[in-house]
């Protein structure tokens, strides 16, 4: 089987045992993504709309990185610790993503990493 692990600098590092993205049969599977500053390794502060945009770059980073991007996203998954985070939440992904409308679902969850309001995983093709 052909898996190609994605690993870049533009995102935060791993702290487990697993890669920032995988891709297979031009599928990219980019793992949960933080708000954290890959350039510190630090977790962001600030209000859910800034720690939307944060974890939003993280992967779009690690998309670039695979050959693919916001377009190409099939599905994206979002994990908040409260559903009356949804519409901050919401308001910066519309900011952030533009005309890009992939499948998409909010998922209330118990509590996120301490001070962390959002992760986001996605599912994305890689550009021809």
């Amino acid at each position: 089987m052909d898996i190609t692990q994605i690993s870049t600098p533009n995102a935060p590092t791993p702290a487990g045992h697993y890669s920032q993205a995988t891709v297979h049969q031009g599928v990219v599977y980019v793992a949960g993504q933080l708000p954290i500053d890959p350039a510190t390794g630090k977790m962001i502060e600030g209000d859910m709309a800034a720690q939307a945009r944060r974890a939003l770059a993280n992967v779009r980073a690690i998309l670039e990185a695979a050959g693919s991007d916001f377009a190409h996203v099939l599905k994206m998954q979002v994990y908040v610790p409260d559903i009356a985070l949804w519409g901050e939440f919401n308001a910066a992904y519309i900011d952030v993503m533009g005309s890009a409308k992939p499948a998409r679902a909010v998922i209330p969850t118990r509590d996120l990493k301490p001070g962390c309001l959002v992760e986001i995983d996605c599912i994305a093709a890689v550009r021809a």
